[in-house]
């Protein structure tokens, strides 16, 4: 009996854990790992929460074995559902898609090239928010193009460490991997008083990154449609609108099967806005100001400028599990080189080519500083792939709230917002509806994507990139550290704390400024 009942939850366990894989391999290899291509790459937001949905499931799944060998009927056929939180069984057909995937998993799943995870890395830190970087060189002249390099090693640095405290060495002396992601790597910081207070922290940090993502697309969506047809009686805020509109249907989106197909298209396309805002700027090459470029910084705006900085390079969230997917984890860290090296020296490129061709005549977003015959083509691509990517943040904060506040088992906050056949709740629905809502009503009293972009990346860019990575470093391996790596922790840490601080008070105040102005208005 007790052979067989080991052999069932082998079987199991193992089930459960295709699903998941199956799932993590749908994110990165059978959709040609697009879902990462985002600048965001909000893919993250899933990895965290696939080890949840495994646990659960497996915990589900041993229950209802346990209640089949008791004599419990099994479900009939016409009521299976297939729930959200992946506690119940499969419809016929999906059943039929999970063995198939499930054949794709274990031993012979579809593992990620170092090429294809240094593509999604790419996109990650060198997407759509690079066009607030020459306004960064605008306060900054060369300490803000030293600051773009200064970014580019220690978010290369803090990245590689952090995927360090993923292991650890078992009693034979061999090197282990025994957590899967950012949020176990902070609950084992926190461990044994506080276990879920350092996930807690890390899905917070989370939340606010997307949420803030959001808000910036829907910002930018109306600043770059407003100043493409500046004649027609239409104002940023009612493009703002505009854009929200066509974004509420995301509000009942179940899965990203259905955007993330454009993720790579839209990727693309930017490299192709990026190279043609550089082959504008080069044809101007004889006017170019460089005496403008000074050892100098705006004081109350250069601290904002470490936030767009810092914000652009964001990855860390989702290096765990693109690390986890390689086919050899070896080439992590020359991959991590290589992404880095590439986006320091490009977007130094573009920030001081932008800035020597307008001066102290560059905008928030660069583009609204080309000539307006090529302003409109390339501002209506941006806003289209702006839009296209507003629902993967969007999806990823929706997931994280329901999981953290609505589905977390006992600890869960509030009743489920989903239905016992899986359906989404009308009340639920109306939340996701106000989570739109509210991107509008930032967007529309705070219309300034320098400020937003700042404030995020000063808050949680800062404190995800910065701040955990090195805190952690030191405190699960800190016995094992070299006195150089200890060094480098506690300085990176530093910096980062003062970076994030100072960033944050000027960016909130410049906030509030823009809050009353627009209240006023």
């Amino acid at each position: 009996m007790a052979t067989l009942l080991r052999s069932k939850l082998s079987n199991v366990a193992t089930s459960v854990s295709n699903k998941s894989q199956a799932k993590m391999s749908g994110m990165f290899a059978r959709m040609g790992f697009q879902a990462a291509t985002d600048e965001e790459a909000v893919g993250f937001a899933h990895c965290d929460d696939l080890d949840m949905e495994h646990r659960q499931g497996l915990q589900m799944d041993i229950l209802k074995s346990e209640g089949s060998e008791d004599g419990a009927e099994p479900p009939l056929e016409g009521d299976i559902h297939y729930q959200r939180d992946g506690t119940g069984p499969l419809p016929p057909s999906a059943s039929k898609e999970a063995g198939v995937c499930s054949e794709l998993s274990g031993q012979g799943k579809p593992k990620i090239t170092a090429w294809e995870a240094g593509w999604n890395v790419t996109n990650a830190i060198q997407g759509m928010f690079v066009l607030g970087l020459p306004y960064a060189i605008l306060h900054g002249g060369y300490l803000g193009l030293f600051l773009i390099i200064f970014a580019a090693v220690v978010c290369c640095y803090t990245g590689k460490i952090l995927i360090a405290c993923l292991y650890e060495e078992n009693e034979d002396g061999e090197i282990v991997r025994v957590r899967d992601s950012y949020v176990d790597i902070a609950n084992a910081c926190c461990a044994p008083r506080f276990p879920t207070l350092g996930g807690r922290i890390v899905n917070v940090a989370q939340i606010i990154e997307l949420v803030m993502t959001c808000i910036l697309y829907v910002v930018v969506s109306g600043n770059l449609m407003y100043n493409s047809f500046p004649n027609l009686p239409v104002s940023q805020k009612s493009w703002s609108i505009i854009a929200t509109a066509v974004l509420l249907p995301c509000a009942f989106l179940k899965n990203l099967k259905a955007v993330s197909k454009f993720s790579l298209l839209c990727t693309l396309a930017h490299f192709v806005i990026n190279i043609l805002v550089i082959a504008y700027c080069l044809s101007r090459a004889r006017d170019w100001a460089w005496d403008k470029v000074k050892f100098y910084i705006d004081v109350k705006k250069f601290p904002i400028s470490i936030g767009i900085i810092v914000f652009s390079y964001t990855s860390q969230i989702f290096l765990p599990s693109l690390e986890g997917n390689m086919q050899n984890p070896k080439e992590f860290h020359c991959m991590m080189n290589w992404t880095h090296i590439a986006a320091c020296i490009l977007k130094g490129l573009f920030a001081l080519v932008a800035y020597l061709t307008w001066a102290d005549e560059t905008k928030e977003v660069i583009t609204d500083n080309l000539p307006s015959t090529i302003r409109a083509v390339v501002n209506i691509f941006l806003v289209a792939k702006a839009l296209l990517s507003y629902p993967l943040p969007f999806f990823a904060a929706v997931e994280v709230l329901e999981r953290s506040l609505f589905q977390d088992g006992n600890r869960a906050f509030f009743p489920n917002c989903y239905g016992g056949d899986g359906r989404l709740k009308s009340w639920g629905l109306t939340l996701r509806c106000a989570l739109v809502v509210f991107t509008l009503l930032m967007a529309i009293y705070v219309p300034h994507f320098a400020l937003l972009m700042g404030l995020t990346g000063s808050l949680t860019g800062a404190g995800l990139c910065f701040l955990l990575p090195s805190l952690f470093h030191l405190k699960l391996l800190w016995r094992k550290l070299l006195w150089h790596h200890v060094f480098f922790d506690v300085a990176i840490f530093v910096i980062g704390g003062i970076c994030s601080v100072s960033g944050f008070i000027h960016s909130l105040e410049g906030l509030i400024e823009a809050f009353r102005t627009n209240a006023e208005d």
